[in-house]
């Protein structure tokens, strides 16, 4: 089994500002945020996993 490997910036910084905005649209009243907060928090821990998983991402 391989080890994960650190993905990069960008794909760190989307997954990052994804998952925080899904946990702002929980805890605010934000149009978008508070209709989509699981999806953008799953979509924030989707990325995050796959730049962890997959090299190059």
């Amino acid at each position: 089994m391989k080890a994960p490997s650190s993905p990069k910036q960008i794909t760190w910084i989307i997954g990052l500002v994804t998952g925080f905005a899904g946990i702002i649209g929980h805890f605010t009243n934000v149009q978008f945020l508070t209709e989509y907060s699981f999806q953008l928090l799953l979509v924030g821990f989707l990325v995050l996993a796959a730049g962890t998983t997959f090299k190059d991402i």
